[in-house]
């Protein structure tokens, strides 16, 4: 049975469905988040089913508040409320784009106030200390090569699983990445990046690839993102390092790493490429030690009590 017939309320699921169908055919979407809003629109639904609204015309901000707010004492985290809100405000964008309504409900609703989680990054020493791989098979070189590129490049997981061979170009040290909403940036290679890139080349053809993906299993097929994540978890632990090792770590390693030698937060965020600048504010956590010796070092002003 479909949730629509398990509800029973087609003037509230009818157009979930047709919009959850145009986040799959129009805006092409990713999976997760098709799978993401639906879980959320329809947890609405269950609230909203107990009350006196009939029909999604029917909500004011008033009411999405009180949905979010019985959300919340059902125990829903701040994030995941953000997550709510944001299917719900995207939902009736799409109802207004098809004039089934005339103004959004939730865009006057703030979200709720988000704990800063900060990612750990590994510092410089245990990043040499994890890239000291020296070992020549053909699944230990291409780990190496993946490692260098995802610390060397900043790369999102899937991002690092889906690169192809022919989107390098390691003439003019140039990677090609198609990143979230399917926007696609250039990012350079380092020098460590490129030569481990070049000798897993020279191995990949004996796991007998089965298409153009870059990293490859033992099998031959593009090798999955879990697959990553185990792989770098046991490397972690193989070259002694204190902390879990984890895809996200590396990536946000290279962002802390290139913000606290370069300063420069727009450049750091055309690397990851993050579409709002705060995103990335979130991903450095540079200590307030290190800001002060950076301005006293740069600022004309700065050494005012110094003579």
């Amino acid at each position: 049975m479909d949730q629509s017939a398990q509800h029973g309320l087609p003037l509230l699921t009818q157009p979930v469905e047709q919009f959850l169908d145009y986040l799959k055919s129009e805006k092409q979407l990713s999976l997760n988040t098709q799978i993401n809003y639906r879980r959320q629109l329809y947890a609405l639904i269950s609230l909203i089913k107990d009350s006196e609204i009939a029909r999604w015309q029917d909500l004011d901000s008033s009411a999405v508040r009180l949905l979010i707010s019985q959300s919340k004492r059902a125990g829903l985290q701040a994030r995941s409320l953000s997550l709510r809100l944001s299917a719900l405000r995207s939902f009736y964008d799409w109802m207004i784009k098809c004039d089934l309504v005339s103004a959004n409900p939730a865009r006057s609703v703030l979200n709720p106030k988000l704990g800063q989680h900060l990612p750990k990054n590994i510092d410089i020493d245990e990043i040499n200390q994890l890239l000291n791989i020296e070992y020549n098979d053909p699944l230990s070189v291409r780990d190496r090569a993946m490692l260098e590129v995802m610390y060397g490049s900043g790369l999102r997981l899937s991002e690092l699983v889906n690169l192809n061979c022919r989107e390098l170009n390691l003439q003019d040290g140039e990677v090609r990445v198609m990143g979230k909403g399917n926007k696609e940036r250039k990012l350079p290679l380092g020098r460590e990046s490129i030569k481990w890139i070049k000798h897993w080349l020279s191995m990949r053809d004996f796991l007998a690839p089965q298409d153009d993906a870059l990293f490859i299993s033992k099998l031959g097929k593009r090798i999955s993102a879990r697959n990553v994540e185990k792989r770098f978890a046991q490397w972690g632990v193989k070259q002694g390092l204190s902390a879990h090792v984890h895809p996200h770590k590396l990536r946000h390693s290279f962002a802390t790493h290139m913000l606290e030698s370069s300063g420069d937060l727009r450049a750091v965020q055309e690397l990851l490429g993050h579409s709002d600048l705060s995103t990335t504010q979130v991903y450095t956590h540079l200590d307030f030690s290190h800001l002060s010796e950076v301005y006293d070092a740069a600022h004309p002003r700065a050494k005012r009590g110094k003579k």
